[in-house]
């Protein structure tokens, strides 16, 4: 399976903002975006043309690197939010978050979004008691994810447990750190998802 392997920090500097691909580094006074917070290559420091296609072009460039995901996959999701009732945008960003990994992330049990893919690729997860090793699957409202029995005492499981309650969680999620499960109340709202993307410039991207 393809899979970008360059340097996170050049692709937040590529967007001119953080966009927490490693983790607790970026909250650190290591993160290269505090040094250079330019985008990366020779012609970094000048000053671009913001088109109007520029900027819907950034949008989506932004959301496929926050969620990890590759234009031809990321398509298709667009292509299925078109197909389904509801603001558009809206609905991409909730089938984004629906994504395995991504809740394994938001639930805090990994410090970013690469490491919950590795971890549910590796078959550490549990969905409503089936194993589930695929980082796209999709949660549903109701669903029960909980870490394999056998898993439980692999390093950044301990460390989840003892770091739980240290950063905010969704409300569409429920942790329980003790038993290393999450719920899945609901699908998550616009509101809720705190993903910096203006979702409109990606439809108009997208539908022209």
């Amino acid at each position: 399976m393809a899979r970008y392997a360059g340097p996170d920090c050049r692709r937040c500097r590529r967007e001119k903002m953080k966009l927490f691909l490693k983790g607790s580094k970026c909250d650190g006074p290591k993160c290269p975006f505090e040094s250079r917070p330019f985008p990366p290559g020779q012609h970094g420091r000048g000053r671009t043309k913001e088109t109007e296609y520029l900027l819907q072009l950034r949008e989506k460039q932004k959301a496929r690197r926050v969620y990890g995901i590759l234009e031809k996959q990321f398509r298709g999701y667009y292509e299925e939010a078109v197909a389904k009732p509801g603001k558009t945008g809206e609905v991409l960003l909730q089938i984004l978050e629906s994504r395995l990994d991504n809740a394994v992330y938001r639930a805090g049990y990994a410090h970013s979004r690469d490491m919950a893919r590795q971890l549910v690729k590796h078959g550490h997860f549990l969905v409503n008691g089936k194993k589930v090793d695929i980082p796209s699957y999709r949660l549903k409202e109701h669903d029960i994810v909980e870490v394999r029995e056998k898993s439980k005492e692999l390093t950044p499981f301990v460390i989840a447990q003892a770091q739980a309650g240290s950063k905010p969680i969704p409300a569409w999620v429920e942790p329980i750190p003790a038993q290393l499960k999450f719920l899945v109340h609901s699908l998550p709202a616009r509101q809720v998802i705190d993903t910096q993307v203006q979702e409109q410039l990606i439809v108009e991207l997208y539908s022209k």
